[in-house]
């Protein structure tokens, strides 16, 4: 019995010390990522990524650097190597965490950096997927800002693009601002970024 008792305990001991290991991972990965040290920042995802095999949130945090990086990237195969990688970590996110709203539109914001580098190529190819991924999400959690933000902000910049009022969409960014004010993420590392986005994209409601 005593050796049983011993061996649970061993156990518990090691998972709370590979937790331990995993939160002082991502706090350093974080604080890396605040420093403008992007690349190392990705690099100690990955390292938690292998590590953390079952844990998407490391995935997430890679694909989104990448997505951020290619935003204002001008050369076709930088982009799309950064594209790439982003993709290939946000399925693995997406096999280990299903119908998880956050990978949606982790999704739809990689989708949008190709229409946004060559609308005339990829709009095509993508413009649609981007406004289903947003109402799946949107179906997944209404309250999410996240969602709210980026459905609205999608939908205001094809009617724009269209030539139509986009107007109507300002009250769901204004929406989404008191949506980030109340929101608690599950833990402090999972998403909680878009707020700043939000007021940027409502400021020309009020123009």
């Amino acid at each position: 019995m005593k050796t049983f008792v011993l061996f649970f305990a061993l156990i518990g001991i090691g998972f709370t010390q590979a937790q331990t290991n995993f939160e002082k991972g991502m706090d350093k990965a974080f604080e890396l990522w605040r420093a403008d040290k992007t690349e190392e920042a990705q690099n100690l995802f990955e390292r938690i990524a292998n590590a953390e095999k079952d844990n998407w949130l490391p995935h997430y945090y890679i694909a989104q650097i990448n997505s951020l990086k290619s935003w204002n990237e001008k050369d076709e195969t930088v982009l799309k190597a950064q594209l790439d990688k982003a993709q290939e970590h946000l399925n693995t996110a997406m096999a280990l965490s299903e119908n998880n709203a956050e990978l949606l539109v982790m999704q739809g914001q990689i989708y949008t950096n190709w229409v946004a580098y060559d609308g005339r190529t990829y709009g095509m190819k993508y413009a649609a997927k981007v406004s289903e991924l947003y109402a799946k999400a949107y179906e997944l959690a209404p309250k999410n800002p996240r969602v709210v933000m980026c459905k609205a902000d999608w939908a205001m910049g094809s009617a724009r693009y269209f030539g139509q009022d986009p107007t109507p969409f300002c009250k769901e960014l204004e929406g989404s601002i008191a949506l980030f004010d109340t929101f608690e993420p599950e833990s402090k590392y999972h998403p909680n970024w878009g707020k700043n986005r939000a007021q940027e994209a409502v400021r020309p409601c009020k123009e």
